[in-house]
């Protein structure tokens, strides 16, 4: 059957395939978080009735680290997957016609498993940083917001890092997916996963600071993470990604300097 399909139809056939994937992935990731969500406010409000204390910071146990480990990982690939789609249809179709022409055709999902490797290692580390965070009483275990003051710095961090060269660097590679295959392309399963490493780390490099802000309004505060997955969207399609960088990062600065400004100071 596939034997008979011109390699137009097949493309297209892929990249059907390939967007419902993407579609069911991202809205199951975001059920999830929803389902977490519930679940959490749900546990603060029966321990509030029951006049229960949330556990003292740094109470972190193994099973505290890994499920904090899986949220930061799915949440991730709720909110990176669609920015990320224009690069896997792009590889989809450049694997297809060279398969075609006699390569090996190598399956798209080898290339995202490379992107998301690099994520994981991401949510690692930020499950780390909350784990720290925790620790030091810098951030509130029912909210999960980091202190005022370290809120408004991170703020001002994220507004200055959007005008950054090495941030125009990375979003350009994450622009443009024919050109990143093109420089970038490696032969064989082995190199697509290379390519999805490779590409997912610019993708880090290019949102790791958008990344904080989650702290910033609540790890777990879903319209906050939504915004931010709409932004990085944003950025990275739309024709004027740069100036919708810009406006977001002198939003940033600017409300993370007015919070600095507010702030009362320590007597």
């Amino acid at each position: 059957m596939i034997e008979n399909l011109s390699v137009e139809e097949l493309i297209k056939r892929d990249r059907v395939v390939l967007l419902l994937a993407l579609a069911g992935i991202t809205v199951l990731s975001w059920l999830y978080l929803i389902h977490l969500d519930r679940s959490m406010a749900g546990t603060m409000d029966m321990a509030g009735m029951a006049g229960m204390s949330m556990p003292m910071i740094g109470e972190w146990r193994d099973t505290d680290f890994f499920l904090t480990f899986v949220m930061w990982s799915v949440m991730m690939v709720g909110m990176m997957l669609p920015s990320a789609a224009p690069m896997l249809l792009t590889f989809a179709t450049v694997t297809r016609r060279r398969a075609q022409r006699g390569g090996p055709y190598i399956p798209t999902g080898i290339f995202l498993a490379g992107y998301l490797t690099v994520w994981t290692l991401f949510s690692f580390v930020a499950t780390l940083a909350e784990w720290r965070l925790h620790a030091a009483a810098l951030l509130n275990m029912q909210t999960q917001i980091i202190a005022p003051r370290l809120a408004a710095g991170a703020l001002v961090a994220a507004g200055i890092f959007q005008f950054a060269p090495f941030k125009n660097t990375c979003l350009s590679h994450c622009r443009s997916p024919l050109d990143f295959l093109t420089t970038e392309w490696r032969e064989g399963w082995s190199g697509a996963v290379r390519m999805g490493l490779k590409h997912g780390a610019f993708c880090v490099g290019c949102c790791w600071m958008l990344m904080v802000l989650l702290f910033v309004a609540g790890v777990m505060n879903l319209l906050w993470v939504a915004a931010i997955a709409a932004f990085v969207l944003v950025e990275k399609m739309f024709p004027r990604g740069r100036l919708v960088s810009w406006m977001g990062g002198a939003v940033c600065l600017l409300a993370g300097l007015v919070w600095l400004l507010h702030i009362p100071r320590a007597r």
